[in-house]
């Protein structure tokens, strides 16, 4: 677990976590008040380690915002959760905001971090304020939706469907395809989002485990309705995205009550990430 406020690190996700009873950063003391503004938990993309990179950091700390983020199960050390759904995300905050002495907080998240987020707004309705989610997989079921329509790679998720020994069969030669980003994407890893190459990097060599679950989640039932979200939504997505394509954003905004549709129009899969600044403002203002 990584916490902008300074507390200690959590171990083992999914059922297993655990507190080693240090301090709280600016509150100094379990249950004591945060002095921070609000409190937002962050969930990662796939795959990444979890760490909170420093432009989330950066954006975080210019507007008084405590950020907290985990790595999902088998990701960045967490304990491996056989057959986790998308809405087991839920459980493991809800462990980690008790632990925590969190009350309220929003929640936000990035490409496969998207749909554990909207988890989190369906499953824990009396503790998230507010979600946050930018460039997100709509369900497979999604009524409507042609799932696959405008992908750039598409076998990793086909494969998925198959079963997971045909998503391991498959990642055994996976190879990244560069028709997946668009120019504003380079750009953006040789620029500010440089520090998430590496991280990706970083989850890359501890396994293929985490990504493979997160694929098996996004192509099965999800734990829980979109439809039944009843906190402010946000949904930001790239008009160039051709990882998570924009038909995915325009039916999430569609089937999600409350939910804001940012259509940016000239973004891909990363260069969209320059509107996590911009969505922290909007979770403020609605928090």
């Amino acid at each position: 677990m990584h916490d902008s406020a300074g507390s200690p690190g959590l171990a083992g996700d999914s059922g297993t976590t655990g507190y080693d009873g240090g301090g709280f950063g600016d509150s100094g003391t379990p249950g004591e008040p945060s002095a921070a503004r609000l409190t937002v938990l962050w969930h990662h993309g796939s795959p990444q380690t979890g760490a909170l990179l420093e432009p989330l950091l950066t954006a975080a700390a210019r507007r008084g915002i405590r950020l907290i983020s985990y790595g999902r199960p088998s990701y960045g050390g967490s304990t491996p959760l056989p057959g986790r759904t998308v809405g087991s995300a839920a459980a493991d905050v809800a462990a980690i905001a008790d632990a925590l002495n969190l009350g309220r907080f929003a929640v936000m998240g990035a490409s496969g971090g998207g749909p554990h987020a909207l988890a989190c707004a369906a499953l824990l309705p009396e503790r998230v304020i507010a979600a946050a989610c930018l460039a997100a997989i709509a369900p497979f079921d999604a009524d409507g939706l042609d799932f696959f329509a405008g992908m750039a790679s598409d076998g990793a998720l086909r494969a998925a469907r198959a079963g997971r020994p045909a998503r391991e069969h498959y990642q055994a030669t996976a190879e990244f395809d560069p028709a997946s980003f668009v120019e504003r994407d380079y750009a953006a890893l040789k620029g500010d989002w440089a520090p998430l190459g590496a991280d990706v990097g970083e989850a890359s060599a501890a396994g293929p485990d985490g990504l493979i679950d997160d694929d098996m989640a996004f192509v099965v039932p999800w734990g829980f309705d979109v439809a039944a979200i009843s906190v402010p939504v946000l949904i930001a997505q790239g008009g160039r995205d051709r990882v998570v394509p924009p038909s995915h954003g325009a039916w999430l905004a569609h089937a999600i009550p409350n939910a804001e549709l940012w259509d940016c129009a000239d973004d891909g899969h990363i260069s969209i990430l320059t509107e996590c600044a911009p969505a922290l403002d909007w979770l403020l203002a609605h928090s």
